[in-house]
């Protein structure tokens, strides 16, 4: 599993204008099967994304988010061996 956590570093005008475009690039992350939750910080601060996948393939469409080409936001990836999950959850693992 990979957490990607994307923290804004524009005012959220900014990430307001980008939004659209930014969740159409969502929209194809979950297409070609990589993302498997995704959504806002609390406060909204950026958001968070939860992805499946090889992790270079990854980075490099994170590469391609709208934010991330007009310096809106910074990406933190993590990768994830997770052991134990409950039940419902088993494509985390």
């Amino acid at each position: 599993m990979i957490i990607l956590s994307l923290t804004y570093k524009a005012d959220i005008a900014q990430a307001d204008v980008h939004m659209q475009p930014h969740m159409e690039w969502v929209r194809q992350g979950y297409e070609r099967g990589w993302f498997l939750a995704s959504g806002r910080k609390i406060p909204r601060t950026g958001g968070v994304i939860i992805a499946k996948g090889d992790r270079a393939e990854i980075e490099a469409f994170v590469a391609l988010d709208p934010f991330v080409i007009h310096a809106i936001a910074d990406y933190d990836i993590t990768e994830v061996a997770m052991t134990t999950v409950t039940e419902g959850v088993a494509a985390l693992a």
